[in-house]
């Protein structure tokens, strides 16, 4: 049986009290040797940390320990776009998702936007902090947008006929060193399946193998397969770094104050050819207005 939502928060409150405790007792990590990323989420985005990591931390039953404070690096590129370890960014699109890619990015608004949850595979292609908080037979995922997910590694099988939600239903397991998590039973194409608009249908199988090769990295190979909307499976990989010992995401509230709602674009905005958000060359700003001297009397 699927984990319910007052079970799931009472656990993840378990849980958040743990890692708390073993954050607080981490060494403090080497500082990374080159310059943090360019990046509009500031210090959430940081630099690849090249020679100087420990070995890969354990917990008490001897898995590698993925709890703490998890952000992007400027390695990562194009961000946000699951086309980013394909040949030429194409992904391999049906007719029916070249149709549903088209409709995105012409005539819905980006979900996220609206406070939809992103769900996977988009969050593994953010360039936005998470957490994680690991205990023998849950792991969670805490997210910078307030949203998370809960994954059971209690040897439980995929239900005969999952409730369809925005992170689908996850089932985790180890093989050796690896956390692999099997996802089935999404929703349909309320969601973009990243920060481009690119789709995916209830026909989704998402199969994720993480892995921290050592202290300073957590590394994800993403399968993704939707036979609706793609021709073939094909995958998605990145690395993130540990943030500083004790490091924490704030509270985000996503519709508090939202008053341009009604002037949201549809799609995600121009797409470069290099698969980034943004105008090739945008507008120069107009120059500062000149001050008006005081006229003397």
């Amino acid at each position: 049986m699927p984990i319910q939502n007052h079970s799931a928060l009472t656990i993840l409150a378990g849980v958040l009290l743990i890692a708390g405790d073993r954050l607080a007792a981490q060494s403090t990590a080497p500082k990374p040797t080159d310059q943090p990323a360019e990046s509009p989420y500031g210090d959430l985005i940081g630099a690849d940390k090249k020679g100087t990591s420990k070995p890969t931390p354990r917990t008490a039953d001897g898995r590698p320990d993925f709890n703490g404070f998890w952000k992007g690096t400027r390695n990562t590129k194009p961000v946000g776009n699951i086309a980013k370890d394909l040949p030429g960014l194409k992904l391999p699109l049906t007719p029916a998702g070249e149709a549903a890619w088209k409709h995105n990015t012409t005539a819905t608004v980006d979900p996220e936007a609206v406070c939809i949850i992103g769900g996977i595979p988009r969050h593994n292609a953010s360039g936005l902090p998470f957490m994680v908080m690991q205990t023998p037979k849950l792991v969670s995922f805490l997210y910078f947008y307030t949203y998370y997910r809960l994954i059971p590694v209690d040897g439980r099988k995929h239900s005969e006929d999952p409730d369809p939600s925005f992170f689908g239903e996850e089932i985790g397991h180890w093989e050796g060193d690896t956390l692999v998590i099997d996802s089935i039973g999404f929703k349909d194409t309320q969601v973009w399946a990243d920060e481009n608009g690119s789709p995916h249908g209830d026909t989704l199988h998402v199969v994720e193998r993480w892995t921290r090769p050592d202290a300073d990295h957590l590394h994800v190979e993403t399968l993704i397969e939707d036979p609706k909307f793609y021709t073939k499976p094909f995958t998605y990989s990145r690395t993130w770094v540990a943030g500083e010992p004790g490091q924490l995401l704030a509270e985000y509230s996503c519709s508090e104050n939202n008053v341009d709602r009604e002037h949201l674009g549809f799609g995600p905005g121009p797409i470069r050819p290099d698969g980034t958000r943004g105008y090739l060359d945008p507008a120069p700003l107009p120059p500062p207005p000149t001050p008006v001297k005081p006229v003397k009397k």
